[in-house]
């Protein structure tokens, strides 16, 4: 493997994907989806599709989120992995599902408006109560 190549995957090893920087800092979405769908806020990255490929992906299932995304998580163990915006040349990729060491960094919060009621957000760092 290339020097610039990462890699992650889910708990089980059923999708495994491999990228090659440059990621996006992280983005705390606290949006009612992303709280469903990981049972808190999400912690996502983002990389060019052009840098990004799925290795194994028997466990890969595509659910439609909303009219203008879909999540991909692993339908063996339930690892959320992707968030991938319909006509986007990047996806997200869940900061928690790669390798690491990352040398990543939380750089924003966004939709803010609709965190949970049971935390609060006090590191300092910029908050969007939509998208950015």
């Amino acid at each position: 493997m290339a020097d610039d190549q990462h890699t992650g995957g889910c708990q089980c090893g059923g999708v495994r994907y491999s990228f090659s920087k440059p990621l996006r800092g992280v983005v705390n979405c606290h949006c009612s989806q992303c709280r469903r769908t990981h049972g808190h806020y999400a912690a996502y990255t983002t990389t060019g599709l052009e840098n990004f490929q799925l290795v194994e992906e028997r466990g890969l299932k595509w659910f439609r989120a909303s009219d203008t995304a879909r999540r991909g998580f692993c339908k063996e163990c339930g690892s959320s992995l992707f968030w991938d915006g319909d006509n986007n040349d990047r996806i997200g990729i869940s900061a928690g599902t790669i390798d690491g060491p990352t040398g990543l960094k939380t750089t924003d919060h966004i939709f803010t408006a609709d965190k949970g009621d049971y935390y609060e957000i006090a590191d300092g760092l910029p908050q969007h109560e939509r998208g950015m």
